[in-house]
Order: structure tokens, then sequence, then C-alpha cells
């Protein structure tokens, strides 16, 4: 079943945040597909917010390729950034599987680059920006 949820803009993130959260339920694993500027980053940052992570701890992992996080009741939580993974073997040698392995969310940008290193459960999230700027996430259940 294919689910959707619209952000209208910016303001309408902390909404959109906990919608999603709440849609998603139990998945641990999720890869989040969308072209640059669309707001992956922007996106996670509010999921990570809506699970108690303090703002300022938030930031894209884009040079340290994974950032650790903790949300409410010390939990981790693993914000991946894989735009600058050239081959699976770098992936793999910042201990990904130990990450996916975990059981602790592990939200990833740029998943394409290390699509065939994700397990088959890894729930796959669309971003599409519309002409006024809003921004449908999609995903199949």
């Amino acid at each position: 079943m294919k689910q959707q949820i619209k952000i209208s803009g910016l303001e309408d993130l902390k909404r959109g945040a906990k919608e999603f959260l709440d849609a998603v339920g139990e998945n641990r694993l999720i890869a989040f597909y969308a072209p640059m500027g669309a707001g992956k980053t922007t996106f996670i940052t509010a999921v990570c917010k809506a699970l108690g992570v303090e703002e300022d701890a938030i930031s894209s992992p884009t040079f340290a390729i994974v950032n650790e996080y903790r949300g409410r009741g010390g939990r981790p939580i693993f914000h991946f950034d894989f735009y600058r993974i050239e081959q699976p073997a770098e992936a793999l040698d910042i201990g990904l599987y130990d990450y996916l392995d975990s059981g602790e969310l592990c939200l990833m940008e740029w998943p394409e680059n290390v699509e065939a290193l994700l397990p088959e459960e890894t729930l796959q999230v669309h971003i599409e920006v519309a002409p006024d700027g809003s921004r449908t996430l999609s995903w199949k259940e």
C-alpha cells in the first residue's frame, strides 16, 4: 500500500515529521531518495527533533558519513549521508552493517550510492518537490 505525506513548507515540518514517525511505525532502516536541494537533511532534522534530539546536535554528516544522536531515553539514532561514497567498500569501512544490524533507527541520505548493501527491509522514501515548494513524501509498505 502506497503512503504519502504532503508538507506545505517549513512551518509544516513539525507536523509532517510527527505524522511520518506515526506512519512508519517500527521500521528502523529508512532511506530517503530525492534530488539535491529537496530537503532530505531538513526533514531528517525535523524527525530527529520529534524524537527528542536537541536541535543544535543535528547536522548533515556529509563529511563524517554518519552522525549519532541521542533521542528521548538515550536511544541512538544514526544519520547517514552517502553522497561522497564512490565505492560500496567505503561504506563497509565505516562499519555499515554494525549500524544497520543494531536495531536502532538509521536514517539515510543518498542511499542509491550504497543500495546493493542495504537490507531488503529498508523502507524507501521518495521526496518530490512541487512547483509551489511543497514536498510530498511517499513510500510503499
